[in-house]
């Protein structure tokens, strides 16, 4: 059971055969909806039917509805924003003829469930209107002629249906979008013509060397290699950032890239600041050597809008005690839930190898050296674990490895968020103090399907200056961090001594007593004299 180093080939997706199509129509960006497809069909053939649309953050909703529209071949109108009694009932004009309203009009009516839910109002009047099949306006009764679609997000869904028994009643059928595709089930380049349509819409045209970094960064978004995004008004805004800076021109690879990378110039102040920190020394954080109960941690920097990787320190200290293992962030009030949880499995894992018949007499201590803000998660438990028992045996971590990974009780090692950004996060600062060939990092094998990393490190990673590990134990993260085995177990549960895990039980037993100490001056004093000896 030994790491295995990742090849530079499984650090981005691959695609091959790409072909831009000749032409592409409206329909092509329901790509992947066939459940919303045949929601639409459901709410066309339905008498007395609406639905509500399900729709993420990230989706063009005009053009997704005209899509729906030409699909349905159902005219559409689409309300939102500060919507009026006049616009869902009708108005009379500057010359008094009657103007109809969106009810009374033939069609799929879109109405932005956020915007009438919030005006109670106008909210019982819709309510009512389809309940009853229309209204009545100035003595005059008005029969319902719209199929109306309310849309939202999926939470808002959820909480309608709770709080509001017509609701139900009346939005009997939901369709939900997806927000990616699974390409084991939709050809690539089915997908291409879907961003052909894109940038039509967006009136830009594509070349075919402008796919393969269109495709990275639609993975990325989904982080998975098998994965793309349907977020369509993330890649139109892509598309006219790229085209403002081609000057108007077709857009290439090169466009889409610098666009990209402006993009993130753009988001990453906070990036640099804590670069800086580092740089100047302000956050100690060692990317060479070895040092004993110390390891290169990984977390995540999530803003509103933009997230980067940042490693952390973090250190660990043992003492005589009761079996505790500590966590300073929790007990600071620093730390979250699923941290503590994490906590937890690991002193569970401790105690599965070591303190199966006996208590453990040992305190530890873990923190996060140099954190001031609240942190989360269970993805430094690996990382943890590892600094633990480098504390137990005194054996030096090397510190040009970095660890990400969760555990659980058996010492499994599981996926994690946020793979690339942790990477490139720890790269970076590697790489502004001097790629050494002996730094990477150590990641969960479950994670490498997630992997999307930037140029710059997969160029690292193939002239082996950069390395990238997988692992599925954490056995294996403490034979590579230290450089001795962990060791296994025979049936009285006893490890090698010339093993970690033997070092471990030896440290244990001494602190329980369960060693002979070597004597001291005065005992070997009196064992020499005749009288004590006889």
């Amino acid at each position: 059971m030994k790491p295995s180093l990742i090849p530079a080939g499984a650090l981005t997706p691959q695609y091959s055969n790409l072909q831009l199509p000749t032409s592409s129509q409206l329909t092509d960006l329901l790509l992947g909806q066939e459940r919303v497809i045949e929601a639409f069909g459901l709410l066309q053939a339905l008498s007395g039917q609406q639905l509500f649309l399900a729709d993420f953050q990230g989706i063009h909703r005009t053009w997704l509805f005209k899509a729906l529209s030409a699909q349905s071949k159902m005219p559409m109108q689409y309300l939102s924003g500060r919507i009026t009694r006049a616009q869902l009932l009708g108005h009379q004009d500057s010359q008094q003829k009657r103007q109809p309203g969106a009810l009374t009009t033939p069609g799929l009516l879109f109405i932005c469930a956020e915007s009438l839910w919030k005006r109670e109002p106008l909210w019982e009047l819709l309510l009512d209107a389809i309940e009853k099949g229309g209204f009545e306006l100035q003595g005059q009764w008005q029969p319902l002629q719209a199929k109306v679609v309310l849309v939202g997000s999926s939470l808002l869904y959820s909480e309608l249906r709770y709080h509001e028994r017509r609701f139900s009643e009346l939005f009997a059928l939901l369709g939900e979008l997806v927000f990616e595709v699974d390409l084991q089930k939709v050809a690539i380049n089915d997908y291409v013509v879907w961003l052909a349509e894109l940038a039509k819409l967006s009136h830009c045209q594509l070349t075919e060397s402008a796919l393969l970094p269109l495709l990275r960064y639609s993975s990325r978004l989904t982080e998975h290699q098998h994965r793309l995004s349907l977020a369509s008004a993330d890649l139109a805004q892509v598309f006219a950032e790229a085209t403002f800076y081609s000057k108007g021109q077709a857009l290439d690879a090169n466009a889409i890239e610098h666009a990209l990378a402006q993009r993130q110039q753009r988001h990453n102040a906070q990036e640099q600041q804590s670069a800086q920190n580092l740089d100047d020394a302000f956050i100690y954080l060692p990317t060479e050597g070895a040092m004993v109960g110390q390891i290169n941690g990984l977390t995540v920097i999530e803003t509103l809008d933009y997230c980067y990787g940042e490693p952390a320190r973090i250190t660990a200290s043992v003492h005589y005690g009761d079996g505790e293992v500590a966590d300073i962030e929790r007990k600071s009030e620093l730390a979250g839930n699923i941290h503590a949880k994490g906590m937890m499995i690991l002193s569970a894992c401790l105690y599965r190898v070591f303190g199966r018949d006996a208590p453990l007499h040992l305190n530890a201590n873990i923190v996060f050296e140099q954190s001031y803000q609240e942190i989360d998660g269970d993805s430094a438990s690996l990382a943890e674990y590892c600094s633990l028992i480098s504390a137990i045996t005194e054996q030096p971590i090397d510190q040009g490895l970095a660890v990400t990974g969760a555990l659980d009780q058996f010492g499994n090692v599981q996926a994690i968020g946020g793979v690339n950004e942790k990477i490139e996060g720890f790269f970076k600062l590697c790489a502004r103090r001097g790629l050494t060939g002996s730094q990477g990092v150590i990641m969960p094998k479950s994670n490498v399907q997630q992997l999307n990393l930037a140029p710059d490190v997969i160029a690292a990673v193939e002239q082996g200056l950069f390395q990238l590990y997988e692992i599925t134990h954490v056995d294996q993260a403490v034979t590579l961090l230290m450089g001795i085995k962990a060791g296994e177990a025979d049936e009285d549960n006893n490890f090698p001594e010339d093993t970690l895990y033997g070092m471990v039980q030896q440290r244990l037993d001494r602190l329980a007593g369960n060693l002979d100490e070597e004597p001291g001056y005065f005992a070997r004093l009196l064992a020499r004299l005749p009288f004590f000896n006889q």
